[in-house]
């Protein structure tokens, strides 16, 4: 569900992280239209729309976990934790967490990959949103929600900034996106280095 169609259709918050979005072409292979979030985090207002957004989402709903994927989940995922008083976990792609960990694998478009988890940072019964900063496929998001169950805790939703209209994430959980990646502009902008 995209927020526009969720109340907030006419909030000029929306256009503004639409506009603070670039779309980079051919990267980072030929055919790729790259969503890149990084001038969204230039601009503080935006990018506190952003988490501001997930914020009045999330408040009330009892959720005691916020699951960052990596890297970019992770830009989103900390301040929202703070702002609802819950505690917030990362999933890393293998190998990147010390201890003892679970993991699951998914498949891409292009390959295989995995998320992994530390054990016993989720706990059985809690209330967990999945954040990321893009949906394509809904792979990842779906190997998230399996990692996290598997441990016990509920996923009452998945929050990601940009999204596609035609994702369907395999669980069938819920999905807040912010922006429709239909509504970002490609700018074309010559770069001189």
């Amino acid at each position: 569900m995209f927020a526009a169609e969720n109340g907030l259709k006419g909030d000029p918050r929306l256009q503004a992280i639409s506009e603070a979005i670039r779309v980079i072409p051919h990267f980072p292979k030929p055919g790729i239209m790259f969503q890149d979030i990084t001038p969204l985090f230039l601009n503080h207002k935006a990018f506190k729309d952003t988490v501001d957004i997930f914020v009045d989402r999330y408040k009330d709903m009892g959720i005691s976990v916020i699951a960052g994927i990596e890297a970019r989940g992770f830009m989103f995922g900390p301040p929202l934790a703070l702002a609802i008083g819950a505690k917030f976990v990362p999933l890393r792609k293998r190998g990147k967490l010390p201890g003892k960990v679970i993991s699951e694998a998914y498949e891409l478009e292009y390959g295989k990959d995995c998320l992994e988890m530390h054990v016993g940072s989720v706990e059985e019964g809690e209330k967990v949103v999945v954040i990321d900063d893009l949906v394509a496929t809904g792979g990842t998001l779906s190997a998230a929600i399996r990692l996290i169950e598997r441990m016990g805790s509920e996923v009452v939703e998945c929050a990601c900034v940009i999204g596609v209209p035609e994702v369907k994430v395999k669980s069938r959980r819920p999905l807040l996106v912010c922006i429709d990646v239909r509504r970002i502009r490609f700018h074309h902008r010559l770069q001189i280095l």
